[in-house]
């Protein structure tokens, strides 16, 4: 069935996603608008054998607020200890982020990767590293989707610091074998739309064998 977009279209899309860190806490797109996004984008977007391991939480307004206070105080002390430079540099950062309206969070199911792995154990290594792949297309399209309809994201990784994982998973409320990968955070554009940042030339990244 042919396509209602062209790839020139699609293609322009993709390229309007940015990393807006400089946003509202106001949503110019009704909350149910932004529910619709999210539940499409988890309908269809791709996963390895088909194993549909990815999960995601929305949360918005003082949720958010009390979703980045928990990053905040489970952060501090760890940030800290590396150096008072250090959480200095960041705690600005995080305010920043919890500045904004609300947050895609993006986890995998751990028992479903399981689940993949005992009916496919010949490629039972691999499935942890397709999650991943999974993942970061969800991520990735989210993302993109909701610039489209006019909101400002930025993509953070906090599961670096373990605390903040299991806070946020008692949270949320979600199962333990979830594991964190990603949260977005989202809300109206406090400054203009970035322009694209300087990449390297494609000759030096793409090569055609024929």
């Amino acid at each position: 069935m042919a396509s209602h977009i062209t790839t020139d279209q699609f293609l322009a899309a993709a390229k309007y996603r940015r990393t807006v860190y400089a946003l509202k806490g106001s949503s110019s797109v009704s909350d149910s608008r932004i529910e619709e996004v999210v539940k499409d984008v988890l309908s269809f977007a791709p996963s390895s054998y088909n194993t549909q391991s990815a999960r995601i939480t929305l949360v918005l307004g003082d949720k958010h607020k009390q979703f980045w206070d928990i990053v905040i105080k489970e952060s501090e002390p760890i940030l800290k200890g590396a150096g008072e430079a250090v959480w200095n540099a960041m705690e600005p950062r995080f305010q920043g982020f919890k500045n904004a309206y609300g947050s895609v969070v993006f986890w995998e199911d751990g028992k479903t990767i399981k689940q993949a792995q005992d009916t496919h154990k010949a490629s039972a290594a691999m499935f942890p590293e397709w999650a991943d792949h999974a993942s970061g297309m969800h991520q990735l399209l989210v993302w993109t989707a909701l610039e489209l309809e006019g909101l400002g994201a930025n993509l953070q990784h906090m599961n670096a610091i373990p605390p903040v994982e299991a806070a946020l998973k008692k949270f949320l409320d979600v199962p333990e074998e979830w594991k964190l990968k990603a949260h977005l955070n989202f809300g109206d554009e406090a400054q203009p739309h970035p322009d694209a940042p300087q990449k390297l030339p494609v000759s030096e990244t793409f090569k055609v064998v024929s």
